[in-house]
């Protein structure tokens, strides 16, 4: 990946100076391409169709980002169109922003009820693509500015637009094949993240001291790091003001990997202060969270699209659950909670919820926990719909802690019975995971629109991914890759390739077996694994079933 350091670093110097100047300049562009917010079509404008679809443009081409959106509205009935994956980009190879805006002005999208788009896969081309040197903030800009034309253009009833604010960490390669020329790798990575984890401004000598100390080992690549910030801040704020000026109807960014302490805290600051001066009041959030925002927002439009607010009530396993701290979120968890449960349009009460969201936190003792599923097993057999979130993974490594609630689940009968089931990153991607899945259930059963065969291989996909992928198959692999001293974020091709074999072999054995479990009404009418991008931290699973024949 080629980039004029030079010009990065004239850039970190007036990042200030270009960001407000930027600002000002494409507002009055804005003003100008954009009619005033008035006279842009109400959200209920335009009723949607019998069967809604919606476009949907994902933060990148990974299952969770990609696959599980897509499938979460075929549960709900309304179906979600996106752009062809090779628009997408892979891993280190950024999507197509132009290419993606060309769809969305296509005949394909002329009758959504909706659109939900990623600003950074629009912007840079993905997730990890907004982590490097690449569009300036002007292509940016006006990339969004179009999306935001699109909306008063075609009178689309809802825009939704979801962003990141930068974590604190580069992505995490070896230099080698497509990442050989990658601007920080090895230890410049672990560097800068360490550079990044430190008070701003440092508190104190020995702080200062260890911020020259690592300036002086980064180098220029650290340059290129702040750079990468402060561009992507600007965009952050003016996507927040194309929304202020009536081109979105609502836009959530959220905190990508980054705890209580660094430098993601003046952005944060930064653009709740944007939030402020621009009086957005609900129509913008701020909150931890990346991976998950697709599956949120589209959450939000399928409960909209069928008139419903649903209302979800929170049980912890342990009663201080909420006041648990994901190391990679800067706040409690019950906090980043009731943020998403908002994000999706929803609102929490206290009990008789339509959804009943079960929080399994880390520590929970044995008479607490006997006391969380007997709840939730009550809740089940009363035919209420319960949405299961188990966060026991922030405890650290796999074991039978993290293993215990699925058992219990898949021992009590009632694991194909809840509406919704996930366990794997930060309590915000679980969160984030569980309650649109539950939302994309009730959307659809209030519609007549429901699809249980989509449903019940939705539910597979997260048993077998989130249970038994990251419980019994990827440590596997990571062991045996790690003994020939392989590292396991960037596979080289042959190897990429053997190891998804390998990867196919074991884990279609744990998903059989937990569809025979789970859902004995249902066979297996083709199951396919993959690693979709080169690296062991996630797999893809297509999950196919057909009616179990009766014998």
């Amino acid at each position: 990946m080629g980039f004029c350091v030079r010009c990065w670093m004239a850039f970190v110097k007036h990042r200030t100076k270009f960001r407000l100047a930027a600002f000002v300049a494409l507002s009055v562009m804005a003003t100008l391409a954009l009619p005033a917010a008035a006279a842009i079509a109400s959200p209920g404008a335009r009723p949607p169709s019998r069967d809604p679809t919606i476009a949907f443009v994902p933060l990148d081409d990974r299952p969770v980002t990609y696959q599980l959106p897509i499938m979460l509205g075929a549960i709900a009935g309304q179906p979600v169109l996106s752009p062809p994956r090779d628009m997408l980009g892979n891993y280190l190879h950024p999507g197509d922003g132009e290419a993606i805006l060309g769809w969305l002005r296509s005949n394909q999208t002329t009758d959504a009820s909706a659109v939900v788009a990623s600003s950074d896969m629009l912007a840079y081309g993905g997730l990890v693509a907004a982590r490097v040197p690449g569009p300036s903030a002007a292509d940016a800009f006006v990339r969004l500015r179009a999306l935001g034309r699109l909306r008063a253009e075609r009178a689309i009833p809802f825009v939704g637009v979801f962003g990141t604010i930068m974590r604190l960490a580069p992505t995490g390669v070896p230099a080698l094949g497509p990442a050989a020329t990658y601007y920080a790798t090895g230890q410049t990575v672990d560097d800068i993240q360490a550079y990044a984890n430190l008070p701003d401004p440092p508190l104190t000598e020995g702080d200062r001291a260890r911020a020259a100390r690592l300036r002086a080992d980064i180098g220029p690549a650290l340059d290129v790091y702040l750079a990468t910030r402060a561009r992507d801040l600007a965009v952050d704020e003016w996507a927040l003001q194309m929304a202020a000026d009536g081109g979105y109807d609502r836009i959530v960014l959220g905190q990508d990997d980054a705890g209580p302490v660094g430098l993601h805290l003046k952005d944060v600051t930064a653009l709740k202060a944007t939030v402020q001066r621009f009086g957005l009041g609900s129509r913008a959030s701020i909150e931890p969270g990346a991976d998950e925002l697709g599956m949120v927002m589209l959450a939000r439009v399928f409960a909209r699209n069928v008139a419903w607010t649903p209302t979800v009530a929170v049980t912890y396993s342990r009663p201080d659950g909420g006041t648990t701290i994901d190391r990679l979120e800067y706040v409690p968890i019950d906090t980043t909670i009731g943020r998403i449960i908002d994000a999706c349009g929803a609102k929490r009460v206290p009990q008789s919820a339509d959804i009943a969201l079960y929080v399994r936190v880390p520590d929970t003792g044995d008479e607490d926990e006997r006391a969380f599923e007997g709840r939730l097993a009550d809740d089940v057999a009363q035919g209420r719909s319960v949405a299961v979130a188990d966060l026991s993974f922030l405890q650290g490594d796999v074991g039978p802690a993290q293993q215990e609630l699925t058992q219990a689940l898949i021992a009590r009968g009632i694991a194909g019975n809840i509406d919704a089931f996930a366990s794997w990153n930060t309590d915000a991607n679980t969160i984030g995971t569980a309650l649109p899945e539950a939302i994309a259930a009730g959307a659809g059963r209030r519609a007549g629109r429901y699809d249980p065969r989509a449903h019940a291989q939705f539910m597979l996909d997260r048993y077998a991914d989130d249970y038994a992928f990251h419980q019994f198959v990827r440590p596997q692999l990571n062991a045996a890759l790690r003994a020939h001293g392989i590292d396991t974020t960037l596979l080289l091709p042959e190897i990429a390739a053997q190891t998804s074999d390998d990867d196919r072999a074991a884990l279609w054995r744990h998903a059989v077996a937990l569809l025979h479990d789970i859902y004995p009404q249902y066979a297996d009418a083709g199951l396919t694994i993959t690693l979709p991008w080169d690296r062991t931290f996630e797999t893809q699973i297509d999950v196919r079933l057909t009616p179990a024949t009766k014998h």
